[in-house]
């Protein structure tokens, strides 16, 4: 799909949903006698929009924070008893006290029903198209309409159904949410590509999908339930869409892990679906400098992109690397938690040759010296690299150091207080380096797909000897550097353990957690244990804009 798809919008109007989602309407602007535009312009101005809403979506603060600040992964102070404050509401996350007016929950809330929107305005728009490729974004905007329902009901208990553009939508919760998620997938899978490329809806990622929604439906179909029952019947469709794709030949588990995270991941072989972030497509998701030290630079050519001082992991999270590596440190025996890229014995690194260090990063941190907005260089041109202090924090007396502790305390919540995480590539080539990410934001991955089968088989009460050799197939398959050892045995909290070592920061945790049994559990100052907070409340003030509606959106119960 060409650059100029994800520029033509001027076919329509976006009317924000329900205040956004009551109706989900928007007004169609044909403005082709005008423009001169093709069938083919005109195909591909309108499925466009449908994925335009992902990036926004998977922006830092929206579906990351809702998925992982929530859990015993990620966690972000106050730092310095200022930054981040945004009057609690990653406190408020973190505790499970998020309330209905939470901006970002909001904000998540607009983009899945506007991503709906869209697909309803694509799927009335698109049948009177004569482009060839009418028919194949006719099934994407279904498959597209499918996700964000799948999303909504993952984040807020319901999903929308909607064909026409003059009528309400009906909302379903439960098995009805499920069943109608599933039979649109159904229905999509023999229409769409099979070689289109992880920014769009292929068969691989309609199977992918569906092994997600039957592994999560015992949690979809009774989301306050003390425990949840898994069918065979949804594990042994979990494992079939799982080998669908494993069989199929198209993808393959990368040697390097942290090359699934590069800024030219687009062509990695592993990704499925994912969020098409390439820098002629306007990539701006955020995700590499969210976790870093304000005064780390990682970039020669931008003197002025550095990190944030955001989130950093659980001092509970990275216990669970440290426990099961134990007594070695995790860095020497797993290739997923660290990848060492700068020589800190090193004084003078030729500009080309500077690479920051990606994983989990601890302890003291060294990187370019930047001395009033520029960086110090040595007698022969080369970037004069140190260690770091926080000097942009106004703490030159503070070295950027790293350390376990971490929560919302005056002394866990300075500028060095918690690990962090690198890793998504901080680009390369765009246009400010901090805030344009080039990188495509990971939606399924091959990896997942071999752990969901590993689940499945478990879960059927049985076949740990099968799920065991799945699991360590992905172990086995990081030959670049450190390759992690074999398990010798498998069990569910095993492989709960397993899912956070390989898909950590990568906006599955919550749902993990839930469908694990342990997001009611206690970590850093979390101790909030109601299982009414699995999911989020829907925002008042879409609450409010179905008002005229009585009874038709109903607050989610403890909210």
């Amino acid at each position: 799909m060409s650059k100029k798809i994800f520029y033509i919008l001027s076919l329509y109007a976006v009317i924000t949903v329900l205040g956004s989602c009551t109706k989900l309407n928007e007004e169609i602007l044909d403005e082709t006698s005008s423009t001169g535009s093709t069938d083919k312009e005109i195909a591909e101005g309108i499925i466009a929009p449908v994925y335009a809403i992902l990036p926004g979506l998977f922006q830092h603060t929206q579906y990351f924070a809702l998925q992982q600040i929530s859990t015993d992964e990620a966690i972000l102070p106050y730092r310095g008893g200022t930054d981040w404050g945004d009057n609690g509401i990653y406190i408020a996350l973190h505790k499970h006290e998020t309330t209905s007016s939470d901006p970002n929950v909001k904000n998540v809330w607009n983009n899945i029903t506007q991503g709906i929107s869209r697909a309803v305005l694509a799927l009335n728009t698109l049948p009177t198209n004569t482009d060839a490729n009418a028919a194949l974004f006719m099934a994407e905007a279904r498959g597209m309409r499918a996700y964000y329902n799948l999303l909504c009901l993952d984040l807020f208990g319901i999903a929308f159904v909607k064909d026409d553009l003059n009528t309400n939508s009906t909302i379903l919760r439960g098995s009805d949410a499920i069943e109608y998620i599933k039979s649109e997938l159904l229905a999509i899978e023999p229409l769409v590509s099979d070689d289109t490329g992880p920014g769009r809806i292929t068969k691989a990622a309609v199977w992918g999908l569906l092994a997600r929604l039957h592994l999560q439906s015992a949690v979809y179909r009774d989301i306050y339930a003390s425990s949840f029952t898994f069918t065979n019947d949804d594990m042994d469709k979990v494992i079939q869409y799982c080998d669908n794709i494993i069989n199929s030949g198209k993808f393959a588990l990368s040697p390097e892990f942290f090359e699934i995270f590069n800024d030219e991941n687009h062509t990695n072989k592993e990704l499925i679906f994912a969020v098409d972030q390439r820098a002629d497509l306007n990539g701006h998701n955020r995700m590499a400098y969210f976790s870093l030290s304000g005064d780390q630079f990682p970039l020669p050519a931008y003197p002025s992109a550095n990190g944030t001082d955001g989130p950093g992991i659980t001092s509970d999270f990275y216990e669970t690397w440290a426990q099961a590596y134990a007594p070695d440190d995790p860095a020497e025996k797993d290739g997923r938690f660290f990848k060492h890229n700068l020589d800190t014995t090193q004084t003078c690194v030729p500009a080309s040759q500077f690479k920051i260090d990606r994983g989990i990063l601890r302890g003291q941190q060294y990187g370019l010296i930047r001395t009033n907005g520029v960086f110090e260089t040595c007698a022969n041109g080369d970037m004069k690299v140190g260690k770091l202090f926080n000097n942009t924090r106004n703490r030159p007396d503070l070295p950027v150091n790293f350390t376990e502790f971490i929560d919302f305390s005056v002394a866990g919540s300075n500028y060095s207080n918690g690990y962090r995480v690198e890793k998504y590539e901080f680009s390369k080539g765009s246009v400010s380096g901090r805030n344009f990410g080039e990188h495509d934001i990971v939606i399924l991955r091959l990896a997942d797909i071999y752990l969901m089968r590993a689940e499945a088989k478990l879960r059927k009460g049985g076949s740990a000897a099968e799920a065991l050799a799945d699991v360590n197939t992905v172990r086995a398959s990081r030959t670049a550097r450190i390759v992690p050892p074999a398990l010798t045995e498998m069990n569910l909290d095993l492989l709960f353990r397993e899912r956070g070592f390989e898909l950590y920061w990568e906006d599955v945790r919550r749902t993990d957690m839930i469908r694990f049994g342990k997001y009611e559990g206690t970590w850093t100052e979390k101790t909030n244990s109601d299982p009414k907070k699995r999911i989020f409340p829907i925002p008042q003030n879409a609450i409010d804009g179905a008002s005229n509606l009585p009874g038709y959106l109903i607050q989610n119960e403890g909210y």
